[in-house]
């Protein structure tokens, strides 16, 4: 990966292949950050080749798995080898796991959830965040979900896991708030990507149901980064009401509702 010098700030956005990360990374490079982006699959060099522009920003791609611990300190180490400071972190990489958790779902795909959704992030942020902080500037963005706000039967490693996200995105904000780096999360519904294929989800209510556009929900998940927004509800005015009344529904209700919409079948 090249190094050469620019006076453009440096940006780390992770699940960048396609979807929401990759409409991150071209929120980035419209705004005329050097990127780095990164993910598992074939996909993140064409990324890269499609966000270069002659005489833009410099983008490189990094082939990952961060899953895996290796995987996270190889995309650690790429960061550092350029020998720039990192001004933001998009911290977006992230699947999930549709189906019964018994019966329904295999023990070592829910794990990989886990460790993608969670421990990777937990990781990223503990390597990446203290040079931040010792530079005092920066600005972090984790992507959440609205899931977050609820109990989810049938998906319910993915819910915990962006549960997790959520709370740790909070209070990671408020021990940072005094430091100059700045923590945003991002809730999206559901998005037009390719998560409900991945998740095996197509049969499911909310696999075919309506979905947002991904370009949009990065924009504002962008603008919000940028601002220091604590959180923002990105795509449909339905997500933003359902975020609201999550506070106030009760999780039996909750997982009631989130049942019809994410059992397998429900689509018909």
């Amino acid at each position: 990966m090249g190094t050469p010098t620019s006076d453009r700030p440096l940006a780390l956005v992770t699940g960048a292949s396609s979807g929401i990360g990759y409409e991150l990374a071209a929120q980035f490079v419209e705004h005329d950050f050097d990127l780095i982006i990164a993910a598992e699959d074939d996909g993140i060099e064409s990324a890269a080749q499609k966000l270069h522009r002659d005489g833009g920003p410099q983008v490189w791609s990094v082939r990952v798995d961060l899953a895996r611990e290796q995987g996270v300190t190889e995309l650690v180490a790429a960061v550092t080898a350029t020998g720039r400071p990192l001004e933001a972190l998009a911290l977006n990489a992230g699947r999930g796991a549709g189906g019964a958790f018994v019966g329904g779902t295999d023990l070592a795909d829910e794990l990989e959830v886990v460790d993608l959704n969670v421990r990777s992030t937990v990781h990223l942020a503990k390597l990446l965040l203290p040079a931040m902080v010792d530079r005092g500037a920066g600005r972090v963005l984790f992507t959440s979900s609205i899931a977050s706000t609820m109990p989810g039967p049938f998906q319910a490693v993915y819910n915990a896991s962006k549960s997790f996200v959520q709370s740790f995105s909070e209070a990671l904000r408020n021990e940072l708030k005094d430091t100059g780096v700045t923590v945003t999360a991002l809730l999206p519904g559901p998005t037009d990507t390719a998560f409900f294929e991945r998740a095996e989800m197509q049969d499911t209510r909310v696999g075919s149901g309506e979905k947002d556009d991904p370009a949009k929900v990065a924009e504002q998940g962008f603008a919000a980064m940028m601002k220091g927004d604590q959180t923002v509800t990105a795509g449909s005015l339905v997500n933003k009401v359902q975020t609201a009344a999550g506070k106030i529904i009760p999780d039996k209700l909750k997982s009631e509702q989130h049942r019809r919409m994410a059992e397998p079948g429900s689509r018909n």
